[in-house]
């Protein structure tokens, strides 16, 4: 039995409604907003927390206790970025399934050009709250449409994100995506998450985060193991993979993962950040 539905979205000035994939865009910023809020926060999104505050909507009853997976998350990208701007002075991030993540607004180094890429229910939503400018453009398109890739300039280097969006298409086209990336984009990099298989099928078979909200299915789970194998197999332009389980939780049971992170035979079955950096020819 489906979770009962709360009301569409809804924001002082207009209504959006936001279903499906798109509607996660407020449940990741529920995690990184609350956390951001906390005095004891570990970390600080300020435009997060505006947007959070200025949508009326019943947030805890919909997504349930905050666990801050998703600042964690956040966090560990800012922590790849940074040091890539600083070593690609007017380079290109492309941020696939954007949605409200304000990752260009926390780390915006005065040079970088973005590229926004996410489908039109989501970059209506977004355009509400964040404006795009002439550094931080909007496309509005699905990151499974290669043609986002015509709107990117790579002389000055590529970095593509992926937050919260790999594991909702199946495996095939995941593996497509990627591989016409590390075609087009020599010497890019590539940062995104995982799932693993046994979070991927509990979503198949009906997640009800809570009573409210039933997770969208994610077809696409991998297990750490399996990372590095399935991307080569994937596309022959693959110079390098790293990946690591999240770093923190607040929550428990969440906070068994630090634990199980070093045990080889379990941490295979925990959710990764992954960072590839495509090979040049």
């Amino acid at each position: 039995m489906s979770p009962a539905p709360l009301n569409p979205v809804s924001a002082v000035d207009a209504t959006p409604v936001l279903c499906g994939v798109p509607q996660t865009m407020l449940w990741t910023l529920h995690n990184r907003a609350t956390e951001s809020l906390r005095p004891d926060a570990w970390f600080r999104d300020p435009e997060a927390e505006r947007i959070f505050q200025s949508i009326e909507f019943n947030y805890r009853a919909h997504f349930g206790r905050p666990d801050s997976s998703h600042a964690t998350r956040s966090q560990m990208f800012d922590e790849a970025l940074r040091p890539w701007l600083a070593a690609h002075p007017g380079g290109m991030v492309v941020e696939l399934g954007c949605g409200l993540e304000t990752q260009f607004q926390r780390c915006d180094d005065g040079r970088v050009r973005w590229l926004c890429v996410d489908v039109p229910d989501a970059i209506a939503v977004r355009e509400r709250y964040l404006a795009p400018s002439e550094r931080c453009r909007h496309i509005v398109r699905s990151a499974l449409d290669l043609s986002w890739m015509d709107e990117v300039e790579a002389s000055k280097g590529v970095f593509v994100t992926a937050q919260g969006l790999f594991m909702y298409f199946p495996e095939d086209e995941v593996g497509r995506l990627v591989s016409a990336m590390a075609k087009r984009f020599e010497g890019g990099e590539l940062m995104f998450d995982t799932i693993p298989r046994w979070f991927s099928r509990k979503t198949m078979d009906g997640f009800d985060v809570t009573r409210h909200y039933r997770a969208p299915p994610m077809p696409w789970g991998i297990n750490r193991d399996e990372i590095e194998a399935a991307l080569r197999a994937w596309s022959p332009h693959i110079a390098s993979v790293q990946h690591e389980p999240y770093r923190r939780f607040r929550t428990f049971p969440a906070r068994l993962g630090l634990w199980m992170a070093h045990i080889p035979p379990l941490a295979k079955f925990l959710p990764a950040i992954v960072r590839v950096r495509f090979a040049r020819e």
